[in-house]
C-alpha cells in the first residue's frame, strides 16, 4: 500500500509514524511545502520570549530522523497544488518544477493558516511556524523595539504578549471583542485581564485593527475607530483559517466554516482520501460540526487516521471538548467544553456554580487561591468548565474534562477519587467541591443566584464587619454568620433573599439556617469574590 500525506506536523506527522509501526511494508511519502516538519507550534512564543532557547528545540522530528527511523520519505519544500481522485494522483510543485505523485491512500493534514486580513509588510508578523518565530526573532534583535503591538487577545495573542514583555518591549493587545480570551467567559476572562496589566500590558477593548503601514519609527496600526498609533513592532494572533482550498478544490464535502467534512474514522466524503488536524471540522459535545484548532486532538487524530487505514478502526480523534490552557504570567488559564456564550448560541438550558477553593490544603505553607466555574444541565451532566489561578488549575480541568469525555455528571465530580497530601491537595478535592455544590444547586438544597440575577432581592452578607472593607454589594444588611439565628428578626420576611458571604461556603449554610427558618433564601454562588469579577466584567 502506498500512503501518502500532505502536511508534515502534527497531524500528519503523526499519521506517517503510526501508519509505519502498523504497517511495515507500506510505502509512506510526507509532503510538506515549507522548511520544517513535526515542529512545536505552541513553543513558538515561548521561543520568541527566550524561555525557549536553541532553534532545535522547536523541531520534534527531522527528516533525515523520520527517514532513518521509520522509513518515511519526507519531502519538503514540496507543495501539493492538486488532487486528481480518479486517477489517484497528486500533483506537486517544487523549486525545479512540477510532478505527479500516485497514491492508494491520501491523507490531508494541511493545518490552518494565521488569519491576516491581508496585512503584509516589514514589521509586521504572525507566528503560525518555525521561519515566523525565527524571523520575529531577529527583527526585535536587530531593531530592539521599545513597543509592540499584538492584535488579538486569544491564546497566542495572550502568550506572545508576555513573552515580548520578557524581551523588555511594551505591549499592547488591541482585541476587537468586548473581552480577552473568548474561551473563558466574561467574569472569568477579567482575572486573566488584570495579570496582564499588572505585568504592563495595555489591553484594548472593541477595537481591532484595520491597516497596518511602514514607517521610519516602526508600524503605524491604523485601528477601526479611526485612530492611528505607532509600534515598534506588530504581530497578528487573530485566529486561524482552515487550508482547505487544496480539498475544496478536488470536490470533497466541507463544512460551512471551509473545514472539510469527515466521519467518525477521519474518512472525507471519497472512499480513499482522509483528513486530520486543523483543517477538518469536528464534533463538539453535543454532536455538532465545529472546528476546535489545538495540537492534541490534530495529534490523537493522525493516530486514528493512520489506524482506520492500516484496518484497526479508530474513532478517537472526531470529537473534540477543547480541554486548553495558557500561562499568563503568574497565572494559568484552562478551559474545557463550552462557555455560557456558546450554550445559549446552542439553545442549551445549563445552571452554573462557582468555587474559590485553595490549590492544596490551606494549612499547608503556599496555598493559592483558584477561581473556578462549572456548566451544567438539571440532569448534573457537565457542559463545560473554566478555572483561573497560580497553581493547580490544569490539573481540576483535566480531571473535569475526563469525566466529560466518558459522559459523567456532577455527582461523578463529586464522588472523584483523587491523590490528596496536603502540599498537593485538599482531602475534598477542588473538583470534589464544584461536584457538591452542583449537586446541592441540582436537589434544591440550595437554591442558587448570581451576581446578575440578584436584582431588588433582600441581600445578607454573612461576612464578618472586618471583611467589609474589601467591598461589598450596596444595601446588603451585615450579619455575621455566627449571629445569624440570633438576628432572624432583622430579616424581612415574605421576600426573596440573597445570602451573601465571601465565596460561597457561609452563604450555603446561611441559606440551609434560613429556609429551615421559613425564609425565601438562596445562595449568592461565589459569593463577594463572584459579584466583584461580574462587577469589573461590567455584567453588573
Amino acid at each position: 500500500m502506498k500512503i501518502v500525506i500532505v502536511g508534515g506536523v502534527a497531524a500528519g506527522a503523526g499519521a506517517a509514524t503510526r501508519a509505519r509501526r502498523l504497517m511495515e511494508d507500506a510505502t509512506i511519502v510526507l509532503f510538506e511545502r515549507g522548511d520544517f516538519v513535526s515542529y512545536a507550534n505552541c513553543a513558538l512564543p515561548y521561543y520568541v520570549g527566550g524561555e525557549i532557547t536553541g532553534e532545535e528545540k522547536l523541531t520534534v522530528a527531522s527528516p533525515e530522523f523520520l527517514k532513518k527511523r521509520f522509513l518515511i520519505d519526507v519531502r519538503v519544500r514540496s507543495e501539493v497544488i492538486s488532487i486528481d481522485r480518479a486517477a489517484h494522483t497528486v500533483n506537486v510543485r517544487t523549486d525545479s518544477g512540477e510532478y505527479t505523485e500516485t497514491y492508494d491512500k491520501l491523507v490531508i493534514a494541511t493545518g490552518a493558516a494565521a488569519a491576516t486580513f491581508g496585512i503584509e509588510c516589514e514589521g509586521v508578523f504572525k507566528l503560525k511556524d518555525v521561519p515566523d518565530a525565527l524571523k520575529l526573532e531577529k527583527y526585535i534583535a536587530l531593531n530592539e523595539p521599545e513597543s509592540a503591538l499584538v492584535a488579538g487577545g486569544g491564546l497566542i495573542g495572550i502568550e506572545t504578549a508576555e513573552n515580548l514583555v520578557r524581551r523588555g518591549i511594551k505591549v499592547t493587545i488591541a482585541e476587537y471583542g468586548d473581552q480577552i480570551m473568548a474561551n473563558l467567559d466574561p467574569e472569568m476572562a477579567v482575572i486573566v485581564q488584570e495579570e496582564a496589566q499588572r505585568n504592563g500590558v495595555e489591553i484594548i477593548l472593541g477595537k481591532g485593527v484595520k491597516a497596518m503601514e511602514k514607517v521610519p519609527d516602526g508600524v503605524e496600526v491604523a485601528f477601526t475607530d479611526g485612530t492611528k498609533a505607532v509600534y515598534g513592532v506588530a504581530v497578528i494572533a487573530a485566529g486561524v483559517r482552515p487550508e482547505s482550498a487544496l480539498a475544496a478544490a478536488a470536490g470533497l464535502n466541507m463544512a460551512p466554516r471551509g473545514n472539510i467534512l469527515t466521519d467518525e474514522h477521519m474518512l472525507t466524503s471519497d472512499p480513499d482520501i482522509y483528513a486530520a488536524g486543523d483543517v477538518i471540522s469536528v464534533w463538539d459535545a453535543f454532536g455538532a460540526e465545529t472546528a476546535v484548532p489545538l495540537a492534541g486532538p490534530a495529534n490523537r487524530q493522525g493516530r486514528s487516521v493512520a489506524s482506520n487505514i492500516a484496518g484497526y478502526p479508530d474513532d478517537n480523534g472526531k470529537r473534540v471538548i477543547g480541554a486548553s490552557a495558557a500561562k499568563v504570567f503568574s497565572l494559568t488559564a484552562a478551559s474545557v467544553g463550552k462557555n455560557e456564550k456558546q450554550l445559549r448560541a446552542s439553545g442549551v438550558k445549563y445552571l452554573k456554580a462557582y468555587a474559590f477553593p485553595f490549590s492544596h490544603a490551606s494549612y499547608y505553607p503556599g496555598a493559592k487561591q483558584l477561581a473556578l466555574k462549572l456548566l451544567f444541565d438539571e440532569k448534573g451532566a457537565v457542559l463545560g468548565a473554566q478555572g483561573v489561578g497560580e497553581e493547580n488549575v490544569v490539573k481540576q480541568i483535566d480531571v473535569i474534562s475526563v469525566v466529560m469525555q466518558f459522559g459523567g455528571t456532577v455527582a461523578d465530580l463529586a464522588r472523584a477519587e483523587l491523590s490528596y497530601a496536603p502540599p498537593y491537595n485538599s482531602a475534598k478535592s477542588p473538583v470534589n467541591m464544584l461536584g457538591f455544590i452542583a449537586e446541592n444547586i441540582i436537589s434544591g438544597l440550595a437554591p442558587t443566584v448570581y451576581p446578575d440575577t440578584v436584582g431588588d432581592m433582600t441581600v445578607i452578607d454573612l461576612r464578618n464587619p472586618a471583611e467589609l472593607k474589601s467591598g461589598a454589594i450596596e444595601g446588603a444588611i451585615n450579619i455575621p454568620l455566627d449571629a445569624l439565628r440570633e438576628n432572624l428578626n432583622m430579616i424581612p420576611s415574605g421576600k426573596k433573599i440573597a445570602v451573601s458571604c465571601a465565596v460561597g461556603l457561609r452563604g450555603y449554610i446561611g441559606t440551609r439556617i434560613l429556609r429551615q427558618h421559613g425564609f425565601n433564601a438562596y445562595n449568592l454562588s461565589g459569593g463577594y469574590r463572584a459579584y466583584s469579577l461580574y462587577k469589573k466584567a461590567g455584567l453588573v
